[in-house]
């Protein structure tokens, strides 16, 4: 191959992006994500940056749609790093899986749009009342914000159809303290690791508690399920 083939072949480097420009493009959707983070997800394989000669990470407009599609999945549905993997492994091989976790089929693009609501577009997107969306952020079902994305919508889409059989927010706040619970397991876990309180480490600890939290969740629907089984037998 000649050398202008070679770079007919290569992405232009007026399109790559450096890891600041990449934090400054993605931090106002996801304040935590740091060069560590960058440099942890890029180990378990999940991003796969250019490298100059120099050794700097170069990411094309492609590595930003998959690395903003890792960060979502991992933000809104708390899905272990390693399914994840499957999932972009299944997108490469050029098949069209189901997002895990998700009855809402294939995603359209890789690219993920969130939109922001207001207390009332959010509750009228999810067919509440502003009563329900005010007991739901007093329960601390809800964050109080001054916008709200689609992981509100999803909850208080489910607080309405609870509301339709009975169930109220003040109902569920003992999930709150089981969230307390399981992050007090979380916390015990990873201390080993963020004793070590450097930039890689932190990152480390940051992930491994989205897994456990994925996996922990894993057994509680489990455990749900069988209950409801007993009961309809």
């Amino acid at each position: 191959m000649t050398n202008s083939a070679a770079q007919a072949k290569a992405p232009s480097s007026q399109n790559l992006l450096g890891i600041g420009q990449v934090l400054a493009r993605l931090r106002p959707e996801f304040p935590d994500l740091t060069p560590s983070k960058l440099r942890f997800l890029e180990e378990r394989k999940l991003i796969r940056p250019a490298r100059t000669e120099s050794g700097y990470r170069k990411f094309s407009p492609k590595d930003l749609e998959r690395l903003r599609l890792v960060l979502t999945m991992q933000r809104d549905q708390y899905l272990p790093l390693k399914v994840i993997r499957s999932f972009l492994a299944d997108l490469d091989a050029g098949r069209n899986p189901e997002v895990p976790g998700s009855s809402t089929g294939p995603i359209p693009t890789i690219l993920v749009s969130e939109r922001k609501m207001k207390k009332e577009d959010l509750a009228r997107a999810a067919g509440a009342t502003p009563q329900l969306l005010a007991d739901a952020i007093s329960a601390a079902l809800i964050a109080p914000a001054e916008f709200y994305g689609e992981q509100s919508l999803g909850v208080l889409k489910a607080l309405a159809e609870l509301q339709r059989s009975g169930i109220e927010p003040r109902h569920l706040r003992g999930l709150r303290a089981a969230v307390e619970r399981d992050l007090s397991l979380i916390e015990s876990a990873l201390v080993p690791i963020a004793r070590r309180n450097d930039p890689a480490s932190r990152a480390r600890v940051n992930e491994l508690a989205k897994e456990i939290a994925g996996n922990l969740e894993v057994v509680r629907t489990n455990l749900i399920r069988g209950a409801i089984s007993r009961l309809g037998g």
